[in-house]
């Protein structure tokens, strides 16, 4: 079954969770050695940093290791072949709708007097978003000056650059990758697809004798979790603020490693917009007393489960946004917080019913851009949980994405 990464992760019994993992397919000789050197990298950081290290350390080596972690290794991730599929690879539909906002963005700085602004996408996926959204920049006749992907991964830079040449080669010459976000100055429009969701989070629990932090150790031959007092003071104040009304033994997650991110893509944007677009929820839902099991999910070969453990640097790791403090960091870093709508409202508002109708040639082209924006916006599959979060700096017109529904006072 493909999976899109959107899945709620109601608490397993016992009995399902080993269900969920029996289902896992079992990965080569290759894979299962990759994942081996990874295990042996994160065993001796445990052994090296006294027995124990934290959640988000964890996940940081299981996703980013230098040529082991799951993103910065060679295995496919994204699409039918890979681990779970995105909303650019279901549809064209969706990167060709978010050009619209796009466009708007870049022509609003064009009007400002200075030259037309860039694009900015963190994390470039496959590719295909890219690729759409400049063929259809292009057909709006409204192309930004620079297209920047910024991209840590080898393999998928490769990718993108295969999927940017197959579909818009003559596009080409307007693309660059970048290592880091620029320095400062940076003027148009920044785009982060779900990206939020794979920063490293801490890991917490309410226990009888207070909020502890869980680390992960090596015991019994294999990584497992304990609970100890937080080391962090930041990390600590955080839980003072979303877990001090939590019944014992609820367990969730807090996301340090996003609000250093908003900081420092405020620290880069001189003019323009930054549009988030990644599931979670606001504070009060994040939060709520019955999601006690947390949001973390793990993804193998469109198979969704519960354990961070199984096959390290072969799977991936994710956990909801709490839009509620992105907000909130974004407002401490000197951002406007502009726009807040599910994915649905922030589709629709844009066109993209519009947009399907002006691209189908025929009956069976209406049928699956009508199938496809069912997925894209229906609550029961990405067009609820997905959110969309706009952050501005010297941007004072409002955003056609949240005209339908702007929900900022949900935040």
């Amino acid at each position: 079954m493909s999976t899109d990464r959107t899945q709620e992760n109601p608490r397993l019994t016992m009995k399902q969770a080993a269900e969920e993992l029996s289902r896992l397919p079992v990965p080569d000789e290759v894979a299962q050695a990759h994942s081996e050197q990874l295990i042996t990298l994160i065993h001796d950081e445990i052994k090296n940093t006294g027995g124990r290290i934290s959640f988000a350390q964890y996940m940081e080596l299981a996703l980013y290791a230098p040529g082991l972690g799951y993103y910065s290794a060679g295995s496919r991730k994204f699409g039918e072949s890979g681990d779970f599929v995105t909303a650019p690879e279901i549809s064209c539909l969706f990167s060709q709708t978010l050009a619209r906002q796009v466009s708007e963005v870049l022509s609003s700085l064009d009007e400002s007097g200075f030259e037309k602004g860039d694009v900015l996408e963190v994390g470039g996926g496959s590719g295909v978003m890219a690729a759409d959204m400049l063929a259809e920049l292009e057909r709006l006749q409204n192309l930004p000056n620079h297209y920047f992907i910024l991209e840590l991964s080898a393999d998928l830079r490769q990718r993108q650059k295969e999927t940017l040449s197959d579909r818009v080669p003559h596009l080409l010459n307007r693309v660059q990758w970048l290592d880091e976000l620029p320095k400062s100055g940076f003027r148009g429009i920044v785009i982060a697809n779900e990206l939020l969701d794979a920063l490293p989070v801490c890991c917490f629990s309410v226990e009888e004798n207070g909020i502890k932090e869980r680390y992960v150790t090596w015991q019994d031959n294999r990584f497992q979790l304990v609970n100890a007092e937080p080391e962090s003071t930041q990390l600590q104040k955080q839980l003072e603020v979303v877990a001090r009304d939590l019944p014992v033994g609820y367990q969730s997650e807090i996301n340090l490693a996003a609000n250093a991110w908003i900081q420092s893509v405020a620290d880069t944007l001189e003019d323009g917009v930054v549009l988030l677009l990644d599931y979670g929820f606001p504070r009060h839902e994040y939060y709520h007393p019955e999601r006690s099991a947390g949001t973390l999910m793990c993804h193998y070969r469109h198979r969704a489960h519960d354990d961070p453990f199984v096959y390290p640097g072969l799977q991936d790791i994710t956990a909801h946004v709490d839009f509620t403090a992105i907000a909130e960091a974004a407002q401490a870093s000197g951002l406007d917080v502009s726009g807040y709508t599910s994915q649905a409202y922030f589709l629709l508002s844009n066109g993209i019913t519009e947009l399907a109708e002006a691209n189908a040639s025929n009956e069976r082209d209406r049928l699956l851009h009508a199938q496809q924006i069912r997925t894209l916006t229906m609550p029961n599959e990405m067009g609820e949980l997905f959110k969309v979060m706009a952050l501005t700096k010297n941007i004072e017109s409002a955003l056609s994405g949240f005209s339908m529904l702007d929900a900022r006072h949900k935040l």
